[in-house]
């Protein structure tokens, strides 16, 4: 696993997750189920599911969590782009904040540390599926280099209503 810490000016520190990181996750991950467009499904992960997600993430060293007064205040994890194995060097981000602790950096430490994590693990490319109205996370991403590749739209449907997906890229090499 990398050693990432970073320090933001807000005071949250960003530090690779643990397995005892499972339950605060979890609960970030389930409200952006339950809440929002960011997770395409409106089932909730059960704490098994949750512990056996992270579980494969912190076995490549591709998790993390930002820690600010004392709680997980965000996590952010990359993984295989695809399965098949030409798509090896290519992985995908995730990163979510806590409801009510957006707009203090939590996520640009987050992406901080992926990419640098990805960087170290000798991935090529880094990819962002993003709802194509999440533009917060769309200028986060751009804020890092991140470059528009493409919009699919309508291939995905939550809260009754159709998603267009904006891929997002960036060379890591």
């Amino acid at each position: 696993m990398t050693s990432i810490y970073a320090r933001s000016s807000a005071g949250v520190t960003v530090r690779p997750a643990r397995p005892d990181d499972v339950e605060a996750v979890r609960a970030i991950r389930n409200h952006a189920v339950e809440h929002s467009t960011a997770l395409w499904t409106q089932t909730p992960q059960t704490p098994a599911e949750g512990a056996t997600w992270l579980a494969a993430h912190l076995e490549r060293g591709s998790a993390f969590v930002a820690e600010a007064d004392g709680e997980v205040a965000g996590f952010a994890v990359y993984g295989p782009w695809r399965e098949l194995e030409g798509y090896r060097h290519t992985v995908e981000n995730s990163v979510y904040v806590r409801e009510g602790r957006h707009g203090l950096g939590i996520g640009s430490a987050l992406l901080a540390a992926l990419v640098t994590a990805a960087r170290e693990a000798g991935h090529h490319v880094m990819i962002a599926g993003i709802e194509a109205e999440n533009t917060a996370s769309i200028r986060l991403h751009e804020r890092f280099g991140f470059h528009h590749v493409g919009t699919a739209p309508e291939v995905g449907t939550k809260f009754g209503r159709r998603l267009d997906l904006t891929l997002m890229r960036l060379p890591l090499a």
